[in-house]
């Protein structure tokens, strides 16, 4: 872990020193655009200002008294919004169309070198518009790492929420591939492998101490993973309770991968913060998660990525992706229907890191309003994640997250896809 944050942090510092990422703000900047959504109101206001002092946002909106001497960015027919926030990211990993080549880059790949394609990753997250992620799952604590690396201006990327290893039973989808034990060193708790109440709790604790905001668990099999069925639990109540009990106690919340709906119902019932993805939840399932106020992060665009890319994958992904999409559509309309708490989430790595904000659109596709499906980021990420004091939405007080975009955003949702500029904590990102 150690190495991997060493070297992040002497490739970040001599990327600085070359070509700097970022330019700062004067000690007032005031942000001009034809519109504004504060992702608190669910409304546009026409003219758009947000004045920027430092960190932070000091006024919003039409009236802003403009302070004088301020820098004047005038973003002309834009939109500004809050950055994105994308619960559900593998910034850590890579993504790769070839699934076999990319099986064996990874398994021969240090942490060291992996630690800088995190990095490369993480940049194109933040300018995509993404200015806060929750990382849910990286091999050998990167994600820790490039966290603290980007915390300590060492690095350039968003905002990072981080789990460590994301934690399952022996043979599922948390686990390592099938590979021969011989060959290859089996997992054990420190790499989030748990069997039993107490191996689990023992799973947890590990994460926390080096360095987890989270906890993720797979309650379910998962899609991208060889042997194991989707949609089978795969941690007994018993060791949901356990790791659920541990990580609440440590005030960390958990977030469980879930495509099966008994996995998520046992889930919910001892305790989960979130469900991801949710392929197969009923609507009685749904109704316990609106009852309990359990967050689903559907990663919409991940599903229609590997039901697009189903004929690359080996036979048994493949069925298993296409069974997922199928199921998917019809979840997303039922929760929609039944009013479960949604937040912004897309699984990069499984596609291209830096396509984010084509969730938006995937939602407002499946039945969302634009104004819904913006502030599934700005109201049920920030929410759930806990950080809803200080970013998330336009006010004054909060950190100066900021994404403009083309044109009128309600009546394109997809322009979210294409910033014209991003500001994170004050200071604006270079798009280059």
């Amino acid at each position: 872990m150690l190495t991997a944050g060493l070297l992040l942090a002497l490739c970040a510092q001599a990327q600085a020193q070359d070509s700097p990422a970022a330019s700062a703000v004067s000690a007032s900047t005031v942000l001009k655009a034809a519109h504004l959504f504060d992702g608190r109101s669910g409304t546009l206001v026409s003219p758009g200002l947000v004045v920027v002092r430092d960190q932070r946002i000091v006024a919003v909106g039409k009236d802003a008294a403009l302070p004088a001497g301020a820098n004047v960015i005038d973003l002309g027919d834009a939109t500004l919004v809050p950055g994105y926030i994308d619960a559900h990211t593998h910034i850590t990993g890579d993504h790769d169309d070839n699934w076999e080549k990319a099986f064996y880059e990874n398994t021969l790949r240090s942490a060291p070198e992996q630690a800088f394609h995190a990095e490369a990753n993480a940049r194109k997250t933040l300018r995509a518009g993404v200015t806060t992620v929750r990382d849910v799952g990286s091999s050998d604590f990167i994600d820790v790492a490039l966290r603290n690396a980007i915390n300590d201006g060492l690095a350039e990327g968003p905002n990072m929420l981080v789990v460590g290893h994301a934690i399952g039973s022996t043979g599922g989808h948390c686990d390592g591939p099938p590979v021969p034990p011989d060959r290859m060193k089996p997992a054990g708790t420190m790499e989030g492998v748990c069997n039993g109440p107490e191996s689990c709790r023992q799973a947890v604790r590990e994460q926390m101490k080096y360095g987890a905001d989270w906890i993720k668990i797979c309650a379910s099999g998962g899609v991208l993973s060889e042997s194991d069925p989707v949609d089978v639990p795969q941690l007994t109540p018993a060791e949901l309770t356990a790791i659920m009990s541990e990580a609440h106690a440590w005030r960390r919340k958990v977030a469980a991968h879930s495509h099966g709906d008994l996995a998520a119902k046992q889930a919910v019932e001892a305790g989960i913060d979130s469900i991801e993805h949710g392929s197969f939840l009923t609507p009685a399932t749904l109704q316990l998660m609106k009852q309990k106020g359990v967050y689903l992060v559907p990663t919409r665009m991940t599903q229609l990525w590997v039901n697009k890319k189903a004929d690359t994958y080996p036979p048994k992904i493949a069925g298993k992706a296409r069974a997922a999409y199928a199921a998917h559509t019809g979840m997303m309309k039922n929760a929609l229907k039944i009013g479960v708490p949604i937040a912004f989430g897309t699984d990069a790595a499984v596609y291209p890191h830096g396509m984010n904000a084509e969730e938006f659109g995937d939602y407002v596709d499946v039945g969302m309003t634009p104004a819904a499906a913006l502030m599934t980021s700005s109201q049920g990420s920030a929410k759930l994640l806990g950080i809803d004091a200080d970013t998330g939405t336009l006010e004054a007080g909060k950190y100066a997250d900021i994404v403009a975009v083309p044109g009128d955003v309600l009546k394109n949702i997809r322009a979210t896809e294409h910033p014209l500029m991003v500001m994170k904590h004050g200071v604006r990102v270079r798009m280059d």
